[in-house]
């Protein structure tokens, strides 16, 4: 007897959605408690990326897909991987010099730089309003970091290297939606964690490699799988979904980051922190509203 197959409904996705941005998360504040410690970047990711494509590769073993885990362009898979350990790297730096809610604020550019690249490189044209949504979410990132003000709560290395995780990501985010017509959304995964932990691993050869305590191993190991359940999560969301239906549950991760920042760390976020998230969501939930015509995330047309 054939088993039956299990059926995701609508609002399945959602919570779908939502427990992948969660996962995220939880991987960031696993990242920014590991990152206390004097472990180098290069050295964490290679963490992260390791777990992550165990996991990935064991899940799609257990589902008989391990071919869905080969890349078809491997020039182009390794380029983008570069990316995503670059990314990866400036996240790790980023969260040593800025709280969670900070961090989210300013990552959440992405969303608007995305727009801007689709526009100018996949030809999806910028409407006066969404070009307007994104100078607004721009005006956002200077309110939130207010540099006139003595009270600035944004370090100017954190913020460096958040602007580089929103060029990484968002140049891989745009480029992934041309590269998923020849490859599956699980390689692109699977390959990019394969590459960050051999970069990673080889840095620790070569370089340095830290010591290891107990604790740091099992931050360690929570950040890789916190991270590959998110992304699961998400993949599962976007399949059953529109990507701007998913997109949309994204800015859930300010209030579940807001919230871990303050229960582990006692941050509360200022009056121009606040006043530029406003702006930000605002400009990203309107952004990822109006993209309700953009392919979800699905492999090789």
């Amino acid at each position: 007897m054939q088993r039956q197959a299990w059926k995701v409904t609508e609002l399945g996705a959602i919570g779908f959605a939502v427990a992948g941005f969660t996962f995220w998360v939880l991987a960031d504040t696993s990242i920014k408690l590991v990152g206390q410690s004097k472990l180098p970047a290069y050295e964490m990711v290679a963490f992260l990326g390791l777990i992550m494509a165990a996991f990935l590769g064991l899940y799609a073993a257990m589902r008989g897909q391990i071919g869905r885990l080969k890349p078809h362009r491997l020039d182009k898979q390794i380029a983008r991987a570069c990316l995503d350990m670059g990314n990866n790297v400036c996240v790790v730096i980023a969260l040593r010099h800025l709280t969670l809610t900070l961090f989210y604020i300013l990552v959440f550019m992405a969303p608007m730089v995305i727009a801007l690249l689709s526009a100018i490189f996949l030809r999806e044209g910028l409407p006066w309003k969404k070009a307007l949504a994104i100078v607004a979410g721009f005006g956002g990132v200077i309110v939130a970091v207010h540099p006139w003000s003595a009270a600035n709560e944004a370090d100017w290395v954190g913020l460096g290297a958040c602007l580089v995780c929103v060029a990484c990501f968002s140049t891989n985010m745009v480029w992934s939606r041309v590269l998923t017509r020849t490859e599956t959304p699980e390689s692109l995964a699977f390959f990019s964690g394969l590459v960050t932990a051999a970069v990673g691993l080889g840095m620790m050869l070569t370089v340095h490699a830290a010591p290891l305590t107990l604790p740091l191993t099992g931050g360690l190991f929570a950040m890789g799988l916190f991270c590959a359940l998110g992304t699961s999560c998400f993949y599962v969301a976007v399949k059953h979904t529109s990507a701007a239906n998913v997109s949309q549950y994204h800015y859930t991760q300010l209030l579940t980051g807001m919230l871990l920042s303050y229960l582990i760390w006692r941050n509360t976020p200022g009056f121009y922190v606040l006043a530029g998230a406003a702006l930000i969501l605002g400009s990203g939930l309107y952004i990822a509203v109006s993209a309700g015509d953009v392919t979800p995330l699905t492999e090789g047309n």
